[in-house]
């Protein structure tokens, strides 16, 4: 039987170009079936179809169909056809004459029709009732449930379709993905009047097709939200991964008006993790994905607010207000900001790579293409925890995972626990003195050039799938003239702003700065955008706890 939210969203179509059939048909339906299913009628086979385009969209099912066999422009058999490639599993019935009944009999074997009624249909309890009632029935028991998630369609390989799995899935949009090559794909492209040539296709849960959307254009559509409530807060955290999130819990539980703001998805580095095992309170571990949920919605909790695809492009003092200017022009303001960027994996400057990036190589665990990996060979770069727990992830379904390291092994960078864990996995391999020296393929990856650094010899491998951990860089560039950092990128903090530890020439308060408070008096950093910083989740988290803290010392002496 159909689960009570599938009913909801159910439709009973029925089709007649005579308006005072389409009325008695439509009225005899909701009288037995309005209670269950939505019935929506047209008066034309052109208008139906619009119509069952836009249920498709929507994410509606349609049980049963039932078209006018006599129909201008577009007959039933006709209409019938064609509604057939928007909902292939809904039943359908031809109204027809009884001069028509050969054409009914040749529909159905043009349409697989299920049944053909004859004109009038009265009394509806003995003609049509228990023909529709047989036929909702075998509906019902068929898997035609409605999807009411997110639906993108793209290509396998496409950057772009990649690009918006990935967000969809780290903010923790539901979503189903469909391959623009099979049917159901096709179906919604079709429905979208859209050429498969311009991909991806993001049709919401509510029904509104976007065609190869921009983060804040998908943001804004699935329901996340892109703009602040107020103009003027007490605390404005920059950046969105353990140490932001910590900031705008501690930040809102304790009386602050906060609100986050996060380029891409909140989680940072973290939230791409497969598995953090060595966090504090989780003895069996906990993914980054479940742990940014947490924490999300415990910020939220407490009344903090998270901006999502809104990249921050300025920083500036304005009198005792410190104002953030995003990429469109527009400004908030606070009392006071934290600087939670974090850092971005740097990129493989092997030649191949960058024309192959979402097509094959990834940066990050990319863990929507984990499915895909299933049974492949796939390879790693880097020897730190992120590519070791992204090693232990794949290998669940790869048939073999290979991690090349440019050093002599994983003990310089890797806690022992993981190295540890890949020693025990059988498909797992580590090829010490390894380096890409260039990737292959044509549309994605599909050959490795390896190199051994220590006797320079090259190997040629057969690989379609690639992810890179090979060290970060912090996002701090927007920052230029305004804050200050070390030759790396990093910010200074603290004691750590001037080589003597004493306040900058141009510091204008009679205290020295706080230790996580930068060279403008109220805005601090935290987490691994900080020069020196641990670069581990609880040391974030931390920091952006001790923030707060020093936030609220930065008001009280304002």
């Amino acid at each position: 039987m159909a689960q009570a939210a599938d009913v909801s969203r159910t439709v009973i179509l029925t089709v007649d170009d005579d308006p005072g059939v389409s009325r008695a048909v439509a009225r005899d339906l909701r009288r037995r079936y309005g209670a269950q299913y939505r019935i929506v009628r047209a008066e034309s086979g052109e208008s139906a179809l619009e119509a069952l385009r836009e249920l498709k969209l929507r994410g509606d099912l349609v049980a049963v169909i039932l078209a006018d066999y006599r129909m201008p422009q577009m007959n039933g058999i006709e209409f019938l056809e064609q509604a057939l490639d928007v909902y292939p599993g809904a039943r359908r019935v031809l109204l027809t004459a009884y001069a028509d009944t050969g054409a009914a009999i040749d529909a159905i074997n043009v349409v697989d029709l299920d049944h053909y009624l004859l004109k009038p249909w009265d009394p509806p309890e003995e003609k049509l009732y228990p023909v529709l009632d047989d036929l909702l029935e075998a509906w019902r028991t068929s898997d035609h449930r409605p999807v009411p998630a997110t639906k993108v369609v793209g290509h396998r390989w496409s950057a772009r379709s990649s690009d918006v799995r990935e967000f969809l899935a780290r903010n923790q949009v539901p979503y189903r993905w469909y391959s623009a090559d099979e049917p159901e794909g096709q179906r919604l492209l079709a429905a979208a009047g859209v050429d498969g040539r311009r991909l991806p296709l993001v049709v919401t849960a509510e029904g509104t097709p976007l065609v190869e959307p921009d983060a804040p254009e998908l943001a804004a559509e699935v329901g996340l939200a892109t703009t602040p409530t107020a103009d003027f807060y007490d605390l404005v955290v920059i950046g969105g991964g353990p140490a932001g999130l910590g900031a705008a819990v501690y930040g809102a539980s304790e009386g602050l008006r906060t609100v986050l703001v996060e380029r891409s998805a909140t989680g940072g580095q973290a939230g791409q993790s497969s598995r953090i095992e060595n966090y504090l309170g989780f003895p069996d571990g906990v993914s980054g994905a479940q742990l940014t949920d947490r924490a999300r919605r415990q910020a939220t909790r407490f009344g903090a607010e998270i901006l999502t695809a809104r990249e921050v492009t300025g920083l500036a003092a304005n009198g005792s207000a410190r104002v953030v200017r995003f990429a469109d022009g527009s400004t908030v303001a606070a009392h006071s900001v934290i600087l939670a960027t974090g850092v971005s994996y740097r990129q493989l400057a092997a030649p191949g790579c960058a024309d192959l990036t979402g097509c094959g190589v990834f940066y990050g665990s990319a863990l929507t293409e984990a499915a895909s990996c299933q049974g492949q060979d796939v390879y790693i770069v880097g020897g730190a925890n992120s590519a070791g727990q992204a090693a232990m992830y794949l290998a669940r379904g790869a048939k073999s995972v290979t991690l090349l390291v440019r050093g002599e092994s994983l003990s310089a960078s890797m806690s022992h626990y993981l190295i540890q864990q890949i020693e025990e996995a059988p498909n797992i391999t580590v090829r010490p003195f390894t380096v890409v020296e260039s990737a292959h393929g044509d549309g994605h990856l599909e050959q490795l050039t390896l190199r051994d650094v220590a006797s320079g010899q090259t190997e040629l491998v057969d690989a379609q799938w690639m992810f890179v951990f090979i060290g970060a860089a912090p996002l701090t560039g927007w920052l230029d003239g305004t804050v200050l950092r070390d030759g790396r990128g990093f910010i200074l903090a603290g004691p750590d702003l001037t080589p003597d530890g004493r306040p900058p020439a141009d510091w204008e308060l009679d205290r020295p700065p706080y230790h996580l408070e930068t060279n403008i008096p109220g805005v601090f950093v935290a987490g691994d955008a900080r020069a020196e910083s641990a670069k581990r989740v609880a040391s974030a988290v931390g920091e952006g706890a001790m923030a707060v803290m020093l936030v609220h010392r930065y008001l009280e002496q304002s």
